[in-house]
């Protein structure tokens, strides 16, 4: 057999495998030029769905496609919308005839440190918006990315491990306006279902600190802690630490939870091992050689990284992290979902090579 014959008999073989009359289901994913929005895109076209993507503005579409198409060949089953969180305009037409929907989207959270209640009120009410837009369209389920930030106690002296069944209090002040958005927009979507009572149903994914491969540039979230271990801008490693969860391996879990019907009306956490940034240091340089060579060795101690918040308002945010090891556990999505996240080592490595 010739290899044109070969090629020939293999189309065909596959083209016996698909029923023509089977139609090929589509997923609308919000927000997605963000980080993780494009690898959930990428995973869906992987596995032979449809999707539409919003975007806030159209003028975002050939990067976003460009980028997406370095890791798949989307073929025409890409499509993209203008649709904002803020605003009712576009939400319709985008989510029309969709069987799933992954509401990845969140507001940016650049304004949060000058007006945060702006932040928790547009979460919340772009939440609503898609939730609605949703269950009018008649879609089978939304899958919603919240946070680990939304099951996180006040206070971290109790003992034990955390899992989906603990709720962060919304109304602790001490808490930065993300944690308070994350929580008041996920209990906002859990209320709207339990007042719905139709066919839609919902799941939310809550996860960690998400780091991996870098498709595009925009809403990099954790990803820019190792651009800036990596450039150097960190004078050394705080007691900072973060329970890791892969870009690839989150994506893996929203399309898990979209089509298993044990997820319907459940939370999943999704973290993998936990990492301190002397960790995350020692295996860049271990890893990258001298692309490595700006990544800080020495330890930060608490009291320097205290007086930087000072004059720094982004680092306010993270001094009471200062020293807490997290306990969240995946147990419940390994359980039900049959999910599975990678060594966070490698996730590590791979981001910075992204980055790079």
């Amino acid at each position: 057999m010739t290899a044109k014959q070969l090629a020939n008999a293999l189309l065909a073989e596959e083209a016996a495998n698909t029923s023509p009359n089977e139609p090929v289901e589509t997923v609308l994913v919000t927000g997605g030029s963000g980080f993780v929005a494009s690898w959930c895109i990428v995973e869906l076209l992987r596995r032979g769905y449809a999707v539409r993507a919003t975007v806030r503005s159209l003028t975002k579409e050939q990067s976003v496609r460009a980028a997406i198409s370095a890791a798949v060949d989307p073929g025409n089953r890409l499509g993209f919308y203008a649709a904002d969180l803020t605003s009712d305009a576009g939400w319709e037409q985008a989510v029309a005839e969709c069987d799933y929907v992954l509401h990845v989207a969140s507001p940016l959270g650049g304004a949060s440190l000058d007006d945060p209640e702006a932040l928790i009120a547009a979460a919340r009410d772009g939440t609503l918006r898609v939730l609605r837009a949703a269950s009018r369209a008649g879609v089978k389920r939304v899958v919603m990315t919240s946070s680990c930030a939304a099951a996180t106690p006040s206070l971290y002296s109790e003992a034990g491990v955390i899992d989906e069944s603990l709720w962060s209090d919304p109304g602790n002040k001490s808490f930065d306006a993300y944690r308070r958005s994350k929580t008041v927009s996920e209990l906002a979507a859990w209320q709207f279902i339990e007042e719905y009572g139709g066919p839609t149903t919902l799941t939310t994914i809550l996860p960690g600190a998400v780091f991996g491969p870098v498709l595009t540039g925009d809403n990099l979230g954790s990803v820019q802690v190792i651009g800036r271990l990596l450039q150097g801008r960190i004078p050394g490693t705080p007691r900072l630490g973060f329970e890791i969860v892969d870009v690839r391996d989150l994506a893996d879990m929203h399309i898990r939870a979209m089509t298993s019907s044990a997820a319907a009306g459940q939370r999943f956490i999704a973290v993998g091992d936990f990492m301190w940034m002397s960790d995350i240091s020692q295996t860049l340089r271990s890893n990258l050689g001298g692309a490595a060579s700006k990544v800080p060795v020495r330890k930060l101690p608490d009291f320097v990284l205290r007086l930087l918040s000072l004059f720094d308002p982004s680092l306010r945010a993270v001094t009471p992290m200062l020293g807490r090891k997290y306990r969240h556990t995946s147990e419940k999505a390994k359980r039900l979902l049959e999910w599975h996240s990678r060594p966070s080592a490698v996730t590590v490595v791979d981001c910075a090579e992204s980055l790079l």
